[in-house]
């Protein structure tokens, strides 16, 4: 599929991208959304305090972030900057499948790399609950998370994110501008998460496996580890990624009771983390 321009076009998206060093937490990418120094990228890469930001012109500067959303999987950051390269956001609702897409970010170092697909579908995806998703066959890698998707004209389409099922998910653009103008949820539990299948003696339930957990979070003080896996809150069990987003969502200070495995697939355990503008103690239980 020829597409005129498409040098100037991927040159363009190129200088309106960024990379995110997170320190510890690694890299990511990030989008230039306004020409005054607004960066989106994942709330996952935005995960550290510390955060900076190298621009195309090889600049780095220290970034403050606005707001996070870990619901929605984004973040707001801000850097000191006039006249900076901002991408050209498109409306994700008019996306349709089998359109041409491009996506930009620093996968496993390589800064600026590009690569190409198809438009698969937009809405949402088995397993991971009722939240719409840019479904695209292009190849990410880590270090493309926070980075931008584009349509064939190179206009903003999503904010890549990870990848299941084979194809590339992103958060839609129309969600980043939900951000701006509305804020973010401060709901916060400090996990990445992926849904699995638990056997057990009954059959299998549904869970979500902790890939990571952020030092200091209300995870963290509730003594959860990497390797738990969350089957449900306050006796409620999961069926699906949205329902953990829904149950940490708020920001007022307030006790979540979460039930998880940990190792032994046969004893279910219980953990009190207290959420919100405190993260307090909290104990587990078998």
């Amino acid at each position: 599929m020829a597409v005129t321009g498409f040098g100037e076009i991927a040159e363009q998206l190129r200088r309106s991208t960024v990379l995110i060093d997170a320190g510890s937490c690694g890299n990511g990418s990030g989008v230039i959304w306004t020409s005054d120094g607004i960066i989106v990228t994942n709330a996952h890469v935005a995960r550290n305090s510390a955060l900076s930001v190298r621009l195309w012109d090889g600049r780095e500067l220290p970034a403050e972030t606005m707001s996070r959303d870990p619901r929605r999987d984004l973040a707001l950051l801000h850097i000191n900057g006039k006249d900076l390269p901002a991408a050209l956001p498109a409306d994700s609702s008019q996306v349709r499948p089998g359109e041409l897409a491009i996506a930009i970010g620093n996968p496993m170092g390589f800064v600026g790399a590009l690569t190409t697909g198809v438009i698969h579908a937009l809405g949402p995806l088995r397993r991971l609950g009722t939240q719409s998703w840019v479904q695209a066959s292009v190849r990410l890698a880590p270090g493309n998370s926070g980075g931008p998707l584009a349509d064939r004209q190179g206009r903003v389409i999503g904010i890549n994110t990870m990848v299941a099922d084979r194809l590339a998910l992103a958060v839609p653009s129309n969600a980043v501008r939900q951000l701006l103008g509305a804020g973010a949820s401060d709901g916060w539990l400090g996990v990445s998460v992926h849904p699995v299948r638990v056997p057990r003696r009954d059959g299998t339930c549904f869970g979500l496996v902790l890939l990571d957990v952020e030092p200091g979070s209300p995870a963290a003080q509730a003594a959860l580890l990497p390797g738990d896996i969350l089957l449900g809150a306050d006796d409620r069990a999961f069926a699906s990624l949205e329902d953990l987003a829904q149950a940490v969502e708020g920001s007022r200070l307030r006790v979540l009771r979460l039930e998880f495995l940990r190792g032994d697939y046969r004893q279910i355990r219980r953990v009190t983390v207290q959420l919100g503008a405190t993260a307090g103690r909290s104990t587990i239980a078998a």
